[in-house]
């Protein structure tokens, strides 16, 4: 059949070496001899250009306002990482435990014809001693109505704790008194307080409980040392009362540096880290090797009559 179309044929003698190119692109020689001339420069975009300058331009900035926040941080006093706040907490007002009270009505609520009354739940396995001792101190302020139970869980309280409050033979009316005070003892894992049986929720643990009881007194403290009083707090229960032997050493040390400074633990009047931090010594019987600090302190704590009475309940 003869073909539709002719082509010529391709293939000839010399038809790749002139019509085929040698590369894909073709590029300037820089292989050049020595003293020829350069080949011209290409033109640099302007677009390019103008994005170099801008960038110059904000790195130019950037450097002046890194200066000038130098020059403002050298004006400012900023405080030492390893500064030592126990210094300042001296500028705080105390005001001594024995004056001055907390508005009750403000703290656990106003409720007209009714008796406010603060109930603890406590295991006598393990008894929260600071919770006594605040008891105590709460007495010389306010006119409390204390009493001691024994919940069906537990099945023998011994004597001492029963009295833990003293002897309550001369009972006023309720409304001639200002707080209730009701100690519970109940097969329970940690203390438990309310002050409102009907709508609050229980407040848990004895570092918990001894804080708000130590507010009724109605003391302010600086944010400093607020933060202070409740690291020792901590520090005294977990460390000193449920620590090691190693935690607890180096607990004892750190209190007789900060004994040292101060007659108390926090500043110059006690406070409820005091308070704590005596039950869990004479709990866990380290007392007698405390340093020297530390023994000097905890006659000072002795020598008030809230100490010495829960003392009693020790032997």
């Amino acid at each position: 059949m003869p073909a539709m179309y002719k082509v010529r044929p391709v293939h000839g003698a010399g038809v790749l070496a002139e019509h085929l190119p040698t590369c894909m692109y073709p590029l300037p020689n820089l292989h050049r001899a020595p003293g020829a001339a350069a080949p011209p420069q290409e033109e640099v975009d302007p677009s390019l250009q103008a994005l170099e300058s801008r960038q110059e331009e904000i790195l130019k900035r950037l450097y002046e306002l890194k200066s000038a926040v130098d020059g403002l941080s050298k004006m400012i006093q900023t405080p030492d990482a390893d500064f030592d706040v126990t210094n300042i907490i001296q500028t705080d007002e105390f005001s001594p435990l024995t004056t001055n009270g907390a508005d009750l009505d403000l703290m656990l609520g106003k409720d007209y014809g009714a008796l406010k009354d603060v109930v603890i739940n406590a295991n006598p396995s393990l008894p929260p001693l600071s919770l006594l001792v605040i008891h105590s101190l709460l007495c010389e302020r306010y006119k409390i109505l204390s009493a001691v139970h024994t919940h069906s869980s537990v099945k023998n309280v011994p004597e001492n704790l029963l009295k833990c409050f003293g002897e309550q033979t001369k009972k006023k009316p309720r409304h001639k008194y200002q707080l209730g005070f009701t100690l519970i003892w109940k097969d329970v894992p940690k203390p438990q307080m309310k002050f409102s049986i009907q709508t609050m929720c229980p407040i848990e643990g004895e570092g918990n409980i001894a804080r708000f009881l130590f507010s009724l007194f109605g003391q302010k403290y600086s944010a400093v040392t607020s933060t202070l009083i409740d690291s020792w707090v901590d520090t005294a229960l977990f460390q000193l009362k449920e620590g090691s032997s190693k935690e607890r050493g180096a607990v004892l040390r750190s209190m007789n540096t900060a004994l040292g400074k101060s007659s108390w633990l926090v500043g110059a009047e006690l406070t409820v880290a005091d308070v704590v931090a005596w039950c869990a010594l004479r709990q866990t019987g380290a007392a007698n090797t405390a340093p020297a600090n530390v023994q000097k302190w905890m006659k000072s704590c002795e020598n008030l009559a809230p100490f010495s009475s829960v003392m009693k309940l020790l032997k």
